[in-house]
């Protein structure tokens, strides 16, 4: 399952697909419903088990991007997520952990596109989230900081409260301008520009790995288990 993102610029939900394209692979259905709550975070914060390799991943913003590991690797996967997605999450624990570790052996760069789809008028607080780590990239944590987000995927929606406390589980992290950056949402501007982003690529959901523009790991669902997605990678030649 795979969360769907609605028509138009207000991002609406859709709650009764069956089945629906993703760029023309995928099998989607309507994943994240936690997307629509908007009851108090109750949410067990938490960390990668990889978080000591995710730490020394470089990362850095290119336009509505951010890419995490060295900018030499041969190869260029891109990830299109929503904070807020229960299969995101789901990947991220999985799939992704496979992907970053090719990252961190520099075989290959990770373009994360940062969607934000799931909030409407606040609900999810994926706009705050998806503000929180564009912060955590000028504090060089981004890689660390986002796996922890996912892995601390509250059932309510992502609060400033809750989006500083899983920041107090990476070392370095909190500081007066990452802590002002979520007070205030001073990245909101790059937040809109970055669901455009992942608008254009023409997604209808997430989450969606792109290799050379193809979506790989959805169809055969490998990307929720890691060991079928580091075949699935080496399949299209990363690895």
């Amino acid at each position: 399952m795979i969360g769907i993102r609605g028509a138009g610029r207000a991002g609406r939900f859709v709650a009764a697909v069956a089945a629906a394209a993703v760029l023309g692979g995928a099998v989607a259905g309507c994943g994240a419903g936690g997307g629509q709550e908007s009851s108090a975070t109750s949410a067990v914060v938490r960390t990668s088990p990889m978080a000591d390799v995710l730490a020394k991943l470089p990362a850095k913003v290119e336009g509505t991007k951010v890419v995490v590991g060295s900018p030499d690797a041969p190869r260029t996967a891109q990830v299109l997520v929503d904070p807020h997605c229960g299969w995101c999450a789901k990947f991220e624990a999985t799939g992704g952990e496979a992907l970053l570790k090719l990252a961190a052996d520099g075989k290959v760069k990770v373009e994360y596109l940062l969607a934000s789809f799931l909030d409407q008028g606040g609900a999810s607080g994926s706009v705050k989230a998806v503000n929180a780590l564009r912060a955590s990239v000028d504090a060089g944590k981004f890689a660390e900081y986002q796996a922890a987000v996912f892995a601390s995927q509250p059932k309510g929606k992502f609060s400033d409260e809750l989006l500083l406390k899983i920041a107090d589980r990476v070392p370095g992290l909190r500081g007066a301008a990452f802590d002002g950056a979520v007070a205030d949402v001073s990245y909101k501007g790059w937040v809109a520009e970055s669901e455009k982003g992942f608008e254009a690529t023409g997604a209808q959901g997430t989450p969606v790995v792109l290799v050379d523009g193809r979506p790989v790991g959805a169809q055969d669902r490998s990307m929720f288990d890691a060991g079928a997605f580091a075949g699935t990678l080496r399949g299209v030649g990363i690895g």
